[in-house]
């Protein structure tokens, strides 16, 4: 008997083979009832019927084989892919979804060897089974990652919005206690809680930017009229005032004015500026230009120090990347590794580019922004 034959007639026996396997896949399965447990089952081996017995080249066969089967115009999804959001919402692992997979092959085809008995099987059905079920696992793992990565950015994304609130509660209250006067061990205090709670907020707006890409939305960006002179010596401003003991220079060349929003190039420069900080030699200037160029406005950030090595240059602005002095660090000064991630995405909110190049005398970070975003 041919393989799609045998799976049409003995469907039954096989579905009640996956029910058993799936059973054990605890502890998502432990509550699930048959037809849950047998989630889309049938249909897959439907399709891999079908399959088995529509004609193909050996090209269509070597691109099935990796899982990159073209999908029917009249199907929004496959069996495959509904199982595998279905199984993600039910708290499987990818893991137990492949497990699935690997035991429908093993039990299928043993089924049908022996049925086939004393003949030998037809080799290209069963060449033709795994090309179909590798088809079905390659859909239906990269659609479980991606439900579960959405799942994940939303919950994420949900948390970093609920905790600004209390945030903001910490900081009025630690900021009404600094006002009262009531001795220095109460102002210390509060001005800790003040430090602290900026920290987290920094973190916690990093967290929801990051969130926001991820989900595919972007940077949210408002552009109006702006003055990059002002909004550069506003950041630099503040960043001497918190490191006074660092030296930073400032060069504004030309017309600065353009169609951007200042609070992001607030948070995108001063990003740049911390990382340059952190990473610069101490008793060397961090340099910062703002010059203009005729469409557009060039910035840069450099400090004096060890240069990159190429590998780690070339990751610079991939997300939750962070430098070797930081990969270890805990408490206070340690990051998500998000900055510069967030800047190349506020610059490319911006339609314009960022780059970074090192040496063993420099490293530059240059941003260029076209006037009219």
């Amino acid at each position: 008997m041919r393989l799609a034959d045998f799976i049409s007639r003995d469907m039954e026996q096989i579905l009640a083979q996956w029910e058993t396997f799936a059973r054990t896949l605890l502890p998502a399965a432990r509550t699930m009832d048959s037809l849950a447990l047998r989630d889309h089952a049938q249909q897959i081996l439907e399709a891999v019927a079908r399959d088995l017995s529509t004609p193909q080249t050996i090209e269509q066969q070597y691109e099935k084989s990796l899982g990159l089967a073209p999908r029917p115009d009249a199907a929004p999804e496959t069996a495959a892919q509904t199982h595998a959001v279905l199984r993600a919402r039910r708290g499987f692992n990818i893991n137990q979804l492949a497990a699935e997979y690997r035991a429908l092959r093993a039990s299928v085809l043993r089924l049908w060897m022996e049925h086939c008995l004393p003949d030998a099987p037809h080799l290209d059905d069963m060449i033709r089974f795994n090309e179909a079920i590798d088809q079905a696992l390659a859909e239906s793992v990269a659609f479980f990652t991606e439900q579960v990565e959405q799942s994940r950015n939303l919950l994420l994304g949900m948390l970093g919005h609920d905790m600004r609130s209390p945030l903001q509660t910490i900081h009025m209250t630690a900021s009404y206690l600094a006002a009262m006067n009531a001795g220095a061990d109460v102002s210390e205090a509060a001005a800790r809680l003040i430090r602290s709670g900026v920290r987290m907020q920094t973190l916690v707006d990093d967290l929801c930017d990051f969130n926001r890409t991820k989900l595919g939305l972007g940077i949210n960006v408002t552009p109006c009229k702006v003055d990059l002179a002002e909004v550069v010596s506003d950041v630099v401003d503040q960043l001497r005032a918190v490191h006074p003991d660092r030296q930073i220079s400032l060069d504004l060349q030309g017309d600065l004015t353009g169609t951007w929003d200042a609070h992001r190039l607030q948070q995108l420069l001063g990003n740049l500026m911390v990382n340059a900080l952190k990473y610069g030699a101490p008793d060397q200037p961090v340099r910062v230009v703002a010059a203009a160029e005729d469409s557009q406005v060039r910035l840069e950030v450099a400090n004096r120090g060890p240069g990159i090595d190429p590998l780690t240059l070339a990751r610079m602005f991939e997300p939750l990347e962070r430098g070797p002095a930081e990969k270890d660090a805990v408490g206070a000064g340690a990051g998500l590794g998000l900055g510069l991630y967030i800047a190349s995405e506020i610059a490319k909110a911006h339609h314009g580019t960022i780059d970074a190049r090192s040496d063993q005398r420099e490293t530059v970070f240059t941003v260029c922004l076209p006037r009219r975003s």
